[in-house]
């Protein structure tokens, strides 16, 4: 394959960067809401009028009150079977006797993706659904404008006081008469979190001066991050949790007077996957529980049946009726009946009348055709139902044919409720299809590739390019991309073991110059070894110095080790599967990883991290200066006492329990040494750049930038993942010595099997295409608080460190093959620029056709975050290349 300029591609590759965020921003606009922004509304409708001359409803306002006080209790990351299943009796014995005999309502509240913190405070709040690149406004919440409950309470004259995560501080500033906020993404701390918020309960519970407080604990949340949703932590989480309800309880019921019942409201914002994380859209993820204690409520009675399932939007309707506040004008969610089944007929349909006119004015401000909307015309046909109720009732009506025709009329209701809100949530966003567009043209604008010559190499890189790319128009094949993956690199390893056979077998038969020609291969990276500085160890270097004969070299060791590669680099990916399940359909499943984290296996798992600190120094010390090597060693040894720190691992000589800390002076050690050697190693790259033309030197200085990256790496990664890295740093010493070099694979080629590599160790380390295996904890590595660049920058790494650290080696391989080929930097940015583009630019137009698919928030629109991001890391990544291409003298022809 013969390929244009490095530099064009990376030109390409960043007006393709700016295209894709254009893109996102068509993609990803604000969701549907009224068009009016938070002003203070007219006066709510009256009830509906009754047929005929003379009668009028004198029911015209807001409903009062339902309760006096409400606390609400957000419980982060609860899942419903923490409640609800064998966890919840175990360890919240009194919200369990609460749920099955006290005077109570439960159900399972469902969340819609993304399930992170932000989207759902303001569902809670709102009863809207967000927009998907919440995810991303996650990480730092701008103040929230739209309606909402707490902006109707503060305006309606209630008093609020919040406690816990400083997300609502963000969202809600200057709405709260007393407030103390929490961060949220320390995720290594599980009890100070928690006790910031406690430690106001006995004050605040005593006193009379509010009417609204919300407690936001983040405990259960760090828990999932850290250890997942079975680590021995969560019981005792739970036990607290439960303490905590009962005070609540017990004091609400105390202070209740005769005019007015008190309301303690549990729920959870999301919940967690089986990893512990969230994001996603799995049943863990996105089922929460919703518990109302009031003792408005009747004491339940016989066996508790099965939890209704509700929207998490219809929380903010329930509390609006609650408090007598308007409903949000942007909610899309319906009133929980039972919360008011205990009022008189009239109060009810009076409810549910108000929420469905609020939903059909926000339908009519979003939709041309709304009179035709099924959920329209029920409601329509409800409230006339409902007009021929209140004139029954007011003529004095009391008997039968009244509640009948209630009940009737409550049932339209209901029905009409149900349809219009499915409509509005269909509704998630407008897209801004000017802007996708535009950034879909820009995007197409890609570099191209033209071949003289196809071998078989060749043909399944044409052949794997073009079936990854169709395979990204079905949502399964997105779900469970890395079986794409691996199956093409094991494809990959079987071409390759074919084309070493016959070019050591089969070939030496056919052309008598094949033998010279493959010994010359060797003798040239013995060459290369002793003047650059490559992966080839000084033994083998001699031996094939002292060579005498092709037949010679033909019978010797490095022949049937080259054959056997393949077969050892299948064996270490199939190994590498066992160790983290991910993608969607299997990613339940028990794995290595799972067991090894189990509180059982901590030997087990000591064990294996340390030999793979120890295989990992002896995979890149041997191309490092003397300092580096030193820095090397340390900073390994760090990471293991990190590890130990918090408790991931064990010493040797540890007995019994140990007190666990959050590891930042033992993180921030290893940070100075991978400061050091990137340091050492970008010192020499200047050098070569500016001072001097010894190709050793920046060959060199890559090599020491890139052990620097592997530290990092090393650091971040959790301690199970370790042997990823291992096998990432052996696959790539065997290829390059066994495998590229000898059969002289040009750049193209070799960039393309970088890349693939890349690609499949992203799923290696158990990434997903889903936002929940994205590992935050990694963000918080060394930071005693949340720090927003660094915190975005590690987590960033570590998500992508399998597809980065194959780029940087593959710069370090491309360097040392200048001398071979000059324009070989060059080819491998741009083949690894086409290689980026390829894939986002058909993935736009795909997802553009496919912005009404079923799947498109909880499957399509994860991918293109993904595959953003990607563009933009590439980007940088093809920058780095280009800096480093000294060689701009050449031309090189199509």
């Amino acid at each position: 394959m013969r390929l244009r300029s490095g530099v064009f591609a990376s030109s390409c590759l960043l007006v393709q960067a700016l295209g894709v965020a254009l893109f996102l921003r068509g993609f990803f606009p604000v969701p549907v809401r009224s068009l009016p922004g938070r002003e203070a509304r007219a006066d709510p409708p009256a009830e509906p009028a009754p047929p005929g001359a003379g009668m009028v409803s004198n029911w015209t306002k807001i409903p009062p009150p339902l309760f006096k006080k409400v606390v609400i209790v957000l419980i982060d990351a609860l899942r419903d079977d923490f409640v609800f299943g064998s966890k919840g009796k175990q360890f919240m014995p009194y919200t369990t006797q609460v749920v099955e005999k006290g005077t109570s309502y439960s159900f399972i509240a469902e969340a819609k993706p993304p399930t992170v913190t932000m989207p759902r405070i303001k569902a809670l709040m709102t009863g809207s659904i967000p927009g998907f690149i919440d995810v991303v406004v996650n990480l730092n919440s701008p103040a929230l404008l739209d309606d909402n409950l707490i902006w109707q309470a503060k305006t309606a004259g209630k008093r609020i006081i919040f406690y816990g995560d400083d997300t609502w501080v963000k969202l809600f500033p200057k709405h709260f008469v007393e407030y103390d906020g929490t961060t949220s993404f320390f995720v290594s701390d599980f009890t100070e979190v928690d006790d910031n918020v406690t430690r106001h309960l006995d004050r605040v519970l005593k006193r009379e001066d509010w009417d609204l407080l919300i407690l936001h604990y983040l405990g259960l949340d760090h828990i999932g991050h850290m250890t997942g949703p079975n680590s021995p932590l969560v019981g005792p989480k739970l036990r607290e949790m439960d303490n905590i309800l009962k005070k609540i309880h017990i004091s609400l019921l105390s202070k209740e007077e005769s005019s007015l019942p008190n309301l303690l409201v549990v729920c959870g914002d999301h919940g967690m996957s089986e990893t512990g994380s969230h994001g996603g859209s799995s049943e863990g993820e996105v089922h929460t529980p919703l518990l109302f204690i009031s003792s408005a409520f009747e004491k339940r009675s016989g066996p508790l049946a099965q939890p209704e399932h509700v929207q998490q939007t219809d929380l903010a309707s329930t509390l609006a009726i609650g408090l007598g506040l308007p409903i949000s004008r942007n909610s899309v969610g319906n009133l929980i009946l039972p919360v008011v089944g205990g009022k008189t007929m009239r109060e009810q349909l009076r409810f549910v009348h108000l929420n469905g006119f609020q939903l059909s004015r926000l339908l009519q401000q979003n939709t041309l055709a709304y009179e035709k909307d099924p959920g329209y015309e029920h409601f329509k046909i409800a409230e006339k139902s409902h007009g021929n109720w209140i004139k029954l009732y007011l003529e004095g009506n009391n008997s039968e044919i009244l509640l009948n025709l209630g009940k009737k009329v409550l049932k339209q209701y209901l029905e009409a409720l149900k349809t219009l809100s499915s409509s509005l949530s269909k509704q998630v966003a407008q897209y801004d299809m000017y802007s996708m567009m535009v950034g879909t043209v820009i995007i197409m604008e890609n570099p191209t590739v033209s071949s003289s010559s196809w071998s078989e190499i060749d043909v399944l890189i044409l052949a794997g390019t073009i079936g990854h790319v169709l395979s990204l128009g079905a949502s399964s094949f997105i779900e469970e991309e890395h079986q794409t993956w691996y199956f093409l690199i094991n494809t990959l390893c079987l071409v390759l073991c074919q084309d070493l056979c016959r070019n050591y077998f089969l070939l030496k038969e056919c052309d008598p110059q094949h033998s010279t020609n493959v010994k010359q291969n060797f003798d040239s990276i013995g060459e290369t070894s002793e003047y650059k500085n490559i992966d080839i160890p000084a033994a083998s270097n001699s031996k094939l110095g002292k060579a005498s004969s092709s037949s010679e070299f033909i019978k010797g060791s490095d022949k049937w080790i080259s054959v056997a590669t393949p077969w050892i680099i299948l064996i270490c990916c199939r190994l590498l599967r066992s160790l983290n399940q991910t993608g969607v359909q299997w990613a339940h499943r028990p794995d290595f990883g799972h067991w090894l984290t189990s509180s059982e296996h901590k030997s087990e798992l000591s064990l294996l991290a340390a030999v793979s600190l120890l295989m990992i120094f002896f995979l890149v010390q041997r191309r490092c200066s003397l300092v580096s090597k030193i820095a090397m060693a340390l900073g390994l040894l760090g990471v293991y006492s990190y590890r130990a720190a918090i408790g991931n691992v064990i010493f040797p000589w540890q007995h019994g329990g140990r007190d666990i800390s959050k590891g930042i002076t033992e993180a921030r050690f290893v940070y100075v040494f991978v400061l050091g050697i990137v340091f050492t190693g970008t010192k020499d790259l200047l050098k070569s750049q500016v001072i001097s033309t010894d190709s050793s030197m920046k060959s060199t200085g890559l090599w020491e930038v890139y052990s620097g990256l592997v530290l990092l790496a090393a650091l971040l990664f959790r301690p199970h993942n370790l042997p990823v890295l291992v096998f990432c740093l052996l696959i790539q010493t065997m290829m390059t010595k066994y495998i590229w070099r000898p059969l002289k694979f040009d750049a193209a080629q070799i960039t393309i099997m970088h890349y693939w590599f890349g690609q499949a160790f992203f799923y290696f380390q158990g990434n997903s295409n889903g936002i929940a295996t994205v590992d935050v904890s990694a963000g918080f590595v060394g930071l005693d608080s949340y720090v927003e660049i660094p915190a975005i920058f590690l987590t960033a790494f570590a998500t992508y460190a399998g597809p980065l650290l194959w780029a940087i080696h593959l710069l370090c391989y491309l360097s040392s093959e200048v001398s071979r080929n000059p324009a070989a930097v060059g080819h491998g940015c741009f083949c690894y620029a086409l290689m980026r583009s390829i894939p986002v630019a058909i993935y736009v137009v795909l997802v553009t056709g496919l912005r009404y698919h079923l799947f498109i928030w909880s499957v399509f629109s994860p991918k293109l975050l993904y595959e953003g991001v990607h563009v933009f890391i590439t980007a940088a990544v093809c920058l780095f290349f280009t800096a480093m291409d000294q060689n701009h003298s050449y031309r090189v022809q199509d």
